[in-house]
Formats: C-alpha cells, sequence, structure tokens
C-alpha cells in the first residue's frame, strides 16, 4: 500500500468528502468540501467516486513524502506546487514515487487547495460522512497534523496523466457576485434595505472560516428583530442587529435567531469559500429554477461524461 506522510500539514488542513445529510435535526452540521467544483474535478481527475474524501487544504504551506508509488490531483486555489523542488501545476493528476517531496506552498489570492488520493481517503467513517467539523469534535475527525499517514481507499491503478479543460474550471475571480434564493422573511426586510443590499459592494471580513463568511459594508438600516430560533440551511444570509449580512457555510450552526432575506445557492457558496479577507463581494436576487437548473447541469455534466484517451478532454458517454 502507498500513501502521503505528512511533514507539515500548512495552515489547516481536514479531510473533507460531499457532507453529512440528515443529521441536523441533532445538531450536527453538514460539513463537507467548501468548494464544491474543486473538489468534484479533483475526485473527477481520479475516476473517484462522487462522494470520495479528499484532503482540504486551507491556504497552502502543505509538506509530505510518498511512501510507494502514487498518482494523486491536484486542484483549487492556484498556488506554487513542486515534486523534488521541480515546479508542476495544478488541475491535473502527478504521478508521485517512494520518497518524492510534495510541496504546496502559499495562494496569494484565493483560499483552498484540494489533493485527491485514488477512491478518496482512508479516513474514518461517522455519521454517513468522513467529514471533519472542528468544533463538534467527533472521535477520530480531527484536523491533519505532522505524521498523519494519509492513505486511499483504492489500489494505486496508474492512470494516464489527466488535466482539467480551462473552460471546465472555476472562475476565480477577484470580484464575485452572490445570487439569493428570496426566503419567506424576504419580504420583512424594508424594500430600502434590499435594494441596499441587492446594489452594495461588499467586503469579505477576517471573521470568516468554515462557519460562515461576515461581510462588510452599507448596514441595512432597519432590519428585521430577532425571531425564534429556527433551523438554518447551508446559504442561509443572516443579518443581525448591526445590518451587516454573514453568509453561513458548511459548518455553520444548525439553529438561530437572526432574520433572513433568503438563501444563496450551493455553487454561489463555492465561489465565496475560496475568497480571501477584502475581497469585493455583490448580490443579486435570483429564482429557485435557475439555481437548480445550474446545479442539475453540473451534475449532469460530471455524472456522463468520461476522459478521452489524451486525458485532456472530456467527452459524453
Amino acid at each position: 500500500m502507498s500513501w502521503l506522510e505528512v511533514i507539515r500539514p500548512g495552515v489547516l488542513s481536514s479531510v473533507q468528502d460531499s457532507g453529512r445529510q440528515g443529521y441536523r435535526h441533532h445538531g450536527l452540521a453538514c460539513g463537507g468540501a467548501l468548494d464544491v467544483r474543486s473538489f468534484s474535478w479533483a475526485n473527477k481527475l481520479l475516476d473517484n467516486p462522487r462522494n470520495a474524501a479528499c484532503l482540504e487544504i486551507v491556504l497552502g504551506g502543505f509538506h509530505a513524502v510518498t511512501r510507494g508509488k502514487l498518482q494523486i490531483a491536484l486542484t483549487g486555489a492556484e498556488a506554487p506546487v513542486a515534486v523534488n523542488g521541480q515546479p508542476v501545476s495544478m488541475w491535473q493528476t502527478l504521478n508521485l514515487n517512494d520518497a518524492d517531496e510534495l510541496t504546496i506552498g502559499h495562494s496569494a489570492s484565493h483560499r483552498l487547495i484540494y489533493l485527491a488520493l485514488p477512491g478518496g481517503l482512508d479516513a474514518p467513517l461517522h455519521f454517513g460522512s468522513r467529514s471533519v467539523v472542528i468544533r463538534e469534535r467527533i472521535a477520530g475527525l480531527d484536523p491533519i497534523r505532522a505524521g498523519d499517514k494519509l492513505a486511499a481507499l483504492k489500489s494505486n491503478d496508474t492512470r494516464p496523466d489527466r488535466v482539467v479543460p480551462i473552460a471546465c474550471r472555476p472562475a476565480l475571480s477577484a470580484d464575485i457576485r452572490l445570487r439569493i434564493i428570496p426566503g419567506y422573511q424576504y419580504h420583512q426586510f424594508a424594500r430600502s434595505d434590499i435594494l441596499r443590499l441587492t446594489h452594495s459592494a461588499y467586503t469579505v471580513s477576517h471573521q470568516s472560516d468554515r462557519m460562515g463568511f461576515r461581510l462588510q459594508g452599507p448596514a441595512m438600516d432597519s432590519p428585521p428583530p430577532g425571531i425564534l430560533s429556527e433551523g438554518i440551511a447551508q446559504g442561509a444570509v443572516q443579518v443581525p442587529g448591526d445590518g451587516q449580512p454573514i453568509v453561513l457555510l458548511n459548518d455553520g450552526q444548525t439553529i438561530g435567531g437572526y432574520p433572513k432575506p433568503g438563501v444563496v445557492p450551493s455553487l454561489d457558496c463555492s465561489a465565496l469559500a475560496q475568497q480571501l479577507p477584502g475581497t469585493r463581494v455583490r448580490f443579486e436576487i435570483t429564482d429557485l429554477a435557475t439555481a437548480q437548473n445550474e446545479r442539475r447541469l453540473f451534475e449532469r455534466h460530471y455524472q456522463c461524461t468520461r476522459w478521452r484517451s489524451c486525458g485532456h478532454l472530456l467527452e459524453w458517454l
């Protein structure tokens, strides 16, 4: 068996899959990969199952040594990557030999890097998921530490080198637009505040993590008063008393009492999760059907395409 021996895990590295489904009523967050697109393409490069666990590396600074021969895939935020000191590109598979050193430098423009192994990472399975939610402290699901071994669930069947086509890679632009699907509390917000939310620029604050992103900008003048605590969906836009929006992400709390004008679709949450403090963000209103269709198209392309022998193109089944 082959594995990666972690020398330095970087700022924060954790195992993440598609998340924990059906346990929010028990107080457990979904968890899971923050950037659905990059996570999915890392698995696609290795023909992994859709839900296979990857390593989510925050900001980079990762260093590991290969024990045995191993094929990996790297996607996400652009960062300097090297094998034995020789620069290599991301968004592709990499064939590593025994004792090869893999280093991932720090990303200067975005936040999340994904590393996939054949079949997915071999990590403890709890409540239907291998995802780590740090604040929940589920036994065996902890951030990666120096000395940990990252093993694959599947034998290392060597595949041809593969590269994600540029047209398929998410556009990690500097300024992003977050669409909001109006929720049932939408009409409780003053029209002037909705216009302020959708016609102003906000910036990602330093108070942003896997639980949620706090945004700073023109505050809403008169957000509705607090409500009785209720269940909260991933992507919900909460507006506390200071009038500054908070977009809840995968590790967010399961209940809360702040009013919410709506929910940001999962693919838009993926784009937000990649952003560093100071990035400009704008909101715009959308409808449920538009968001659902975009996600369906993404999933259909993932499920119904396969790699051509050249490894640089995909074809429909």
